[in-house]
């Protein structure tokens, strides 16, 4: 991260990095831990956390429905967290709302088992960047470990996805074409926008004489 001379406190914002699996945010946010800011706070995927330490990872419906409860509450459990030491944005390597892709059954069960509703989810977020999942031709892999996906589940949970969080008044999507480089300029673009001012000029001062 970026050292910080700004002083003032601020209202953490939390912002979800999402999209199906191949997308690229493990790399997205990489490069925001090097070139954005201290108060940009980076949360590790609930996901990696639970599924990392051991969680039992069958196909069996009771086995999905039990790990994705875990993952949401590890997710809000984070997100509450990353919310404190004076951060400006919160970046979620996906949000709670992302789990009902996953879910082997209704969006009204996926809702009662974790005791919320899709409009109080999206209520939660202040931003949303999708970055969207490559084709096999466009550079899709399996390098990440957990990664347990083909290409074309990978497209299947990618439009899931794109469906649940089309509500969200503030969502960015970038694109699976072209250069990677330049997606991954895209969102960190989109970052720079929103955190706040004294934050910002300051970025900017650092990159120019760097």
């Amino acid at each position: 991260m970026v050292p910080c001379m700004c002083a003032q406190s601020h209202e953490p914002r939390l912002v979800v990095v999402t999209g199906g699996p191949g997308a690229g945010k493990t790399a997205v946010l990489e490069m925001v831990r090097r070139y954005l800011c201290e108060h940009v706070r980076v949360l590790p995927e609930a996901a990696s956390v639970v599924f990392g330490g051991g969680f039992p990872r069958h196909d069996d419906a009771q086995c999905r429905r039990a790990a994705q409860r875990a993952i949401f509450h590890v997710e809000r459990e984070l997100e509450a967290i990353g919310a404190g030491h004076n951060a400006a944005i919160v970046l979620c390597d996906r949000g709670t709302i992302d789990g009902l892709a996953y879910w082997p059954g209704s969006a009204e069960d996926f809702w009662a088992a974790t005791s919320t509703t899709l409009e109080a989810e999206l209520a939660r977020y202040h931003a949303v960047i999708h970055l969207r999942t490559p084709t096999t031709l466009q550079g899709y892999n399996h390098q990440n470990p957990l990664r347990t996906e083909s290409s074309t589940m990978a497209a299947a949970i990618d439009a899931r996805i794109l469906d649940l969080w089309a509500r969200h008044p503030k969502r960015y999507l970038v694109d699976s074409t072209g250069d990677f480089l330049d997606k991954t300029a895209d969102a960190l673009a989109f970052l720079r926008r929103e955190l706040p001012e004294c934050c910002s000029t300051h970025l900017e001062t650092v990159l120019a004489t760097s």
